[in-house]
């Protein structure tokens, strides 16, 4: 008994030795010091630094600062850049690409123009030493990025601005790393610049023309293989990291490069981002955090006061400067007092590349130790600082959003979206729920329902139970992606008939149907399913046709008639595909007339919708399939078409199924047809009156008339 307490002793000897003893301990840091200090209104970032602090070498000493925890850390960091690469909307970054530069600009000129002085004549060091420090208050790191991300607010263009000045910032002082030791090594010439050149040029050529094309083949190829796309992501995650690394920089700009070039291909909404952000915010991004912690040395305090001197010196320039930054952004820009807060605080603090050139500069012998351990506490007060300010300015932004929502919406009935996918194949089932998902009003708390309708017959119990378990382990796949998602199966006479009853039970406003397959002579007898679900049921219905996955396409090209404006469903359903293009990350090319298009921007203003759109003049609607010839194979073909009776219908619009499957067949394709009034009772108010004779009969005499008239042009024509 007494050898068996002694061996326990033994484990838990500081500083601990035991791998399984250490990995236990760092989960139970990263569950509990957010929990703890969350009561205090301290952010959990702030709460994992500082139990680095109290089990690192420097503090209790629990903890070694080994080689396990440094590949954790190193992932950690590694992950905080890849998903800011990832979640930057590059819509908006192209829109704003501008500002960036000039934020970037700003964020590494006044930190370098504020430090450098103070460094050579304040603290009396040399010019390379100077130089080298003033650059570290430069650069920045986003660790306030994991708050952002959490509240929602990563779409801002705040957020947008700041990421993107982030690489730019970085890779501008990393190279001035590369330079001064360059310098410091007696090798800066102008073979030191052509290798650097040319490497950086190979690295850009691998990450944004050939790292998307293998994506592209491998999520084509294992559409259905989840675990493995998670997997392919971390090894191009890496790979990056390393060529970067072979290319002379840091390997946080290889990380936040390879977030670029697989943004389109991971859409914000997917399962595969659920999985990437869960991991990373679960395990690695703590990880590093408590590293960083880490490293911090509280006895440089007490060393003296010129340590304490320069300790506040570094900490006091590296926050002013970047507060500078920050103000005159939002002069420039006009941006809020928040989203001048927000700039600050994303960029207000310092880390990573802090810590590599620090590091580099202090192994070279370039810098001090005084500048080392100074630059350690400056790392534990920017955090703090900047970790403060990001929660703070992120929930002001969050509620200005909220109320201006309130006012846009005041005078409207509030209402909760519902969407439906009624589901016959199984096949096509996950590219409609993936498509729902994407669509889907995040702010709803309704869920998605999947429908499943089972014939009325003698085996229509043991049917029914077949198709929810069929459902139910589709479901399972996707619930990565933590949208609830609502099964039904039913029992009724007609697939049709199952779908009109529930989309009333459930109060859908969306519904997405599958492509109608080849009709039988019994199905043109009695009518088309779809035919018979839009006549019954007065909601914006999407019928889709998938020939790939939604993440291959490059653009949207949508096809919207005359007076499609004036449908009561037009702008959901514009907000619908803005949505989705949004997610996918690619442009929308519209053809329409001009009306239309003023309507369109009306839209687009009212619901500030940042994907890119382009309107192109269309109004030959009388050879409207003329436009195959400028829709691409990768195109998703969008044609907005409209119920008999309603507004915009024209007869040019009907079968139109059978129409695009003969000249849009290489494309996925969707029909739109908009709700057509603002409530449901036309259909049972008024179901003893039908326009159906009457529609027939004008739609005649307008195909007679044209016959007459193609006629008479033709004999003037003779």
């Amino acid at each position: 008994m007494t050898d068996f307490f002694n061996r326990i002793l033994q484990e838990f000897k500081i500083p601990l030795e035991n791998p399984i003893l250490i990995f236990s301990l760092i989960l139970f840091i990263i569950l509990l010091s957010p929990i703890l200090l969350r009561r205090l209104n301290i952010p959990g970032i702030i709460g994992l630094i500082i139990a680095g602090v109290v089990i690192g070498p420097h503090g209790l000493n629990v903890l070694e600062n080994d080689s396990a925890v440094a590949l954790f850390s190193t992932i950690g960091l590694l992950y905080i850049m890849f998903i800011a690469g990832l979640e930057l909307d590059l819509n908006e970054f192209k829109l704003n690409r501008y500002k960036s530069i000039l934020f970037g600009f700003f964020t590494f000129i006044i930190p370098l123009g504020i430090g450098y002085p103070v460094c050579f004549y304040l603290l009396k060091y040399d010019f390379n030493a100077s130089f080298l420090t003033a650059s570290m208050f430069a650069t920045h790191t986003l660790v306030a990025y994991p708050i952002v991300s959490k509240l929602g607010i990563s779409k801002n263009q705040a957020v947008a601005i700041t990421v993107g000045g982030t690489l730019l910032t970085d890779t501008a002082v990393l190279i001035i790393l590369a330079v001064i030791m360059g310098n410091k090594q007696g090798s800066l010439n102008q073979e030191f610049w052509i290798r650097l050149g040319i490497s950086l040029a190979v690295f850009s050529a691998i990450m944004f023309l050939i790292i998307p094309r293998i994506a592209k083949w491998f999520f084509r190829k294992l559409e259905s293989e989840k675990h493995s796309h998670y997997i392919f992501v971390l090894s191009i995650l890496f790979f990056a990291s390393f060529l970067a690394h072979a290319a002379g920089v840091e390997p946080i700009i290889g990380a936040f490069v390879a977030g670029l070039a697989l943004n389109k291909l991971i859409p914000h909404s997917s399962a595969l981002m659920n999985r990437i952000e869960f991991i990373g915010n679960s395990l690695f991004i703590p990880f590093f955090l408590i590293s960083v912690g880490m490293l911090v040395d509280v006895r440089v305090i007490i060393n003296g006061p010129m340590a304490i001197i320069i300790a506040l010196t570094l900490s006091v320039v590296a926050i002013t400067g970047k507060w500078i930054a920050a103000w005159f952004t939002q002069l420039v820009f006009r941006y809020s007092k928040a989203q001048r807060q927000l700039i600050f605080g994303l960029s207000g603090a310092h880390a990573a590349a802090t810590l590599a050139v620090i590091l580099v500069g202090y192994k070279a012998e370039i810098i001090d130790e005084k500048i080392l351990n100074g630059t350690i506490i400056l790392i534990l007060i920017t955090c703090v600082v900047a970790s403060f300010a990001t929660e703070k300015a992120a929930k002001k932004i969050i509620i200005h959003s909220e109320s201006d929502t309130d006012s846009l919406t005041k005078s409207d009935e509030v209402k909760s979206e519902h969407i439906l996918v009624p589901i016959e194949n199984v096949v096509n089932m996950e590219k409609a729920l993936e498509l729902a998902i994407f669509i889907k009003d995040k702010k709803s708390p309704n869920p998605v329902s999947v429908l499943s309708v089972v014939s009325n017959n003698d085996e229509a119990e043991i049917n029914l139970l077949k198709a929810r378990n069929k459902l139910e382990e589709f479901v399972k796949k996707v619930s990565a992606s933590e949208t609830k998602v609502n099964i039904i199966t039913t029992i009724d006479h007609n697939a049709a008939s199952g779908i009109t009853r529930i989309s009333r039970e459930v109060m859908a406003d969306v519904i997405i149907l599958g492509w109608p397959r080849h009709s039988s002579f019994f199905d043109k007898l009695i009518g088309e399913k779809i035919d018979s679900i839009l006549n019954n049921i007065d909601k914006t219905t999407f019928i889709c046709h998938f020939v790939k996955p939604l993440i291959l396409h490059k653009r949207v090209f949508i096809v919207i008639p005359p007076l499609a404006e004036y449908e009561f469903g037009f702008g959901l359903w514009f907000t619908k595909i803005a949505m989705l293009a949004q997610e996918l990350s690619i442009p929308v090319s519209v053809y329409c007339n001009e009306t239309t298009g003023k309507a369109i921007e009306r839209v687009r203003k009212k619901e500030k919708l940042t994907a890119a759109f382009v309107v192109h003049p269309f109004t030959d609607w009388e050879d409207f399939l003329i436009l195959a010839r400028y829709i691409h194979p990768d195109d998703l073909f969008v044609l907005v078409s409209a119920r008999k009776g309603a507004t915009s219908h024209m007869s040019i619009l009907d079968n139109l199924p059978s129409k695009l499957e003969k000249h849009f067949s290489s494309n996925s394709r969707f029909l739109i047809y908009p709700q057509q009034y603002a409530n449901s009772i036309n259909g049972d108010q008024y179901h003893d009156f039908s326009t159906e004779p009457l529609n027939k009969g004008i739609e005649a005499v307008q195909k007679f008339s044209k016959g007459i008239g193609s006629i008479f042009r033709k004999k003037d024509h003779d």
